[in-house]
């Protein structure tokens, strides 16, 4: 989320010139800039991260840890991964949509399990261990996912990039992503969103169709949402690989009904619709079309008329930036479209949700060609996210479950909507002049497609020269 930052390179330790004489500038502290105090500290910093961008991360990720961790431990946290370790013994008894996790306060409203019952199979291991030992693992496995999810996003928006440099963005990013909105409320809560984000990003990138498949076909098993990923897939005419996501997903959807037939037909065929049964559609947490309109309109809007006037563009929207960034080969920004497109037109998006705000940011600051479309949706993004918009929101208004707000509650309650279809916008707009001849030079994805398949490229190689993120 921060501009190009160039290093310089490293002076003396005296101060002196790098010719070995004396400072610029003399005792009055009139000489040069760079060696005026606070353009040395500034120097300093930059080198500092530069070289030490591993300690960068660790220090930032230590400090999530022991926020995230030790509350959860002290009182009621990470109450989703409360959720996933007490809900998934009750998949054995057949009463699994049944169980809620009560929580104290007026504004906790006991919460369900919502997920498909190969979910809770993938959970049940939760169950085992003491629970100090199972948040602290799932918030190093969330941060780990974090980096994972940055590298891959880095690795598609830049794969001519050299490996020094790639590893020092991809720990700075993820120590700089760690503190905007939905990923600490993902780590908060305990929610999942982070490892299957990873996942679907890792998997997109598998030059095997059946790897491929299976992380996303996975992913879908466990969220619903994640199967949008497939429209990735057909988009880049990879028939193998959309056929493997889809018969994975097919499987986990068996192997919970062979696990518990009575929960899985009580999902599948009523609870799976049923946005209400999720959480309060109207609270601002809940940053999907159908949330911010039902704010707006103070209802639910459900799938009246106005959701379809706001959603079919969302979607052709998003389909025509799919389209256009994969004819641009651009496998992140196609990657983002569909995901945005998923977020939009899903009855529940909760802040948390959108973890691919991440590649949001990634995209636009690291794309090939800009424009003052890219440079407004990178701002309205980093104030969204890093200024944390929908906490604020959450506390002005005045229950979670009254949809009725004041006008300009309503209007902010459209922020991550907003930003998205910026992001949309950035995506399909054309390029033209040198961004086109630097965009057909950089965008060579090493094994984002399979050899010979449409708007596949071959590796590339070569170190850019300078560093900057």
């Amino acid at each position: 989320m921060s501009p190009a930052v160039d290093v310089p390179a490293a002076g003396p330790p005296d101060g002196g010139s790098p010719g070995g004489g004396p400072p610029a500038g003399g005792p009055s502290g009139g000489g040069p800039p760079e060696t005026r105090p606070g353009a040395r500290r500034t120097g300093a910093a930059r080198r500092l991260l530069a070289r030490r961008p591993g300690a960068v991360l660790l220090l930032a990720a230590t400090a999530m840890l022991l926020l995230v961790w030790i509350p959860a431990c002290l009182r009621v946290g990470m109450v989703d991964l409360r959720v996933y370790r007490t809900a998934a013994p009750h998949l054995l008894s057949g009463d699994l949509y049944a169980f809620r996790l009560e929580l104290p306060g007026p504004d906790l409203f006991p919460l369900p399990f919502t997920y498909p019952p190969f979910a809770a199979l993938l959970f049940l291991p939760l169950s085992w261990p003491p629970w100090p030992l199972v948040s602290a693992a799932w918030t190093a496995a969330s941060v780990l996912a974090l980096c994972v999810l940055v590298h891959c996003c880095l690795r598609m928006a830049d794969p001519a990039a050299e490996p020094g440099r790639h590893r020092r963005r991809v720990l700075l990013w993820s120590a700089a992503l760690l503190w905007t909105e939905p990923v600490a409320v993902t780590l908060a809560l305990g929610q999942v969103n982070l490892l299957l984000a990873a996942g679907v990003a890792y998997a997109v990138e598998r030059r095997s169709a059946a790897a491929a498949g299976l992380g996303v076909g996975l992913a879908a098993g466990v969220k619903l949402v994640p199967a949008v990923t497939g429209l990735y897939f057909l988009v880049h005419r990879r028939w193998s690989a959309a056929c493997w996501s889809a018969a994975v997903a097919a499987a986990t959807v068996a192997a919970g009904w062979w696990a518990a037939p009575r929960s899985a037909a009580g999902f599948w065929l009523h609870a799976v619709g049923d946005a209400a049964r999720v959480g309060p559609v109207g609270s601002a947490l809940n940053q999907s079309v159908r949330g911010a309109l039902s704010r707006t309109l103070g209802h639910d809007a459900g799938w009246s008329a106005p959701w379809w006037a706001c959603a079919v563009p969302a979607a052709l929207l998003a389909l025509a930036a799919v389209v256009r960034a994969a004819r641009r080969t651009d496998p992140l920004g196609a990657l983002l479209a569909v995901q945005l497109l998923g977020l939009l037109i899903s009855p529940i998006s909760w802040c948390h949700h959108w973890i691919w705000a991440v590649a949001a940011v990634l995209w636009l600051t690291h794309a090939p060609h800009r424009t003052r479309a890219h440079t407004a949706a990178l701002t309205a993004w980093c104030l969204a996210l890093a200024g944390f918009l929908i906490h604020w929101l959450a506390l002005a208004q005045p229950d979670i479950w009254r949809f009725g707000r004041p006008w300009y509650l309503a209007a902010l309650g459209w922020g991550y909507p907003a930003c998205a279809v910026l992001t949309l916008v950035a995506l399909l707009l054309p390029v033209t002049g040198k961004a086109t001849d630097r965009a057909r030079g950089s965008r060579r994805p090493r094994s984002v497609f399979p050899a010979g398949a449409s708007g596949a490229g071959a590796s590339a190689s070569g170190a850019s020269g300078g560093w900057s993120w």
